[in-house]
């Protein structure tokens, strides 16, 4: 249910980039999601994994090297406001912010087009 206050918006609402999943082995989960939904495969090595269905993306991490969290696509001034500029090897730049309940999340400036 959306408080009234929401009705009232009429800027473009936030848009989730993708989620991330940690697990044990890439290539694993990589085909186990395959097989099992109509994905394209963006990306893999031995610690990542990305992705793309339809409405969002999915990054498959592993432990240690990328927290699992959940991504919002932002403009590169609001990822240089809110912290470090981390560049990615798919040329997406962005941060990590904590939420205050202590999950991670990337804002993330993606330079492709959608």
């Amino acid at each position: 249910m959306c408080a009234d206050s929401d009705a009232d918006i009429t800027e473009p609402l936030a848009r989730m980039h993708h989620v991330a999943l940690t697990v044990a082995d890439i290539a694993v989960a990589v085909a186990w999601y395959r097989q099992r939904f109509n994905c394209r495969l963006l990306y893999q090595d031995m610690t990542w994994g990305f992705l793309q269905f339809d409405n969002i993306n999915l990054a498959l991490v592993t432990p240690g090297q990328h927290p699992g969290h959940v991504a919002f696509a932002v403009d590169l001034e609001q990822v240089a406001t809110a912290g470090p500029v981390q560049l990615h090897r798919d040329g997406t730049q962005s941060t990590y912010i904590d939420d205050g309940q202590g999950n991670s999340v990337e804002l993330i400036h993606d330079p492709s087009p959608i």
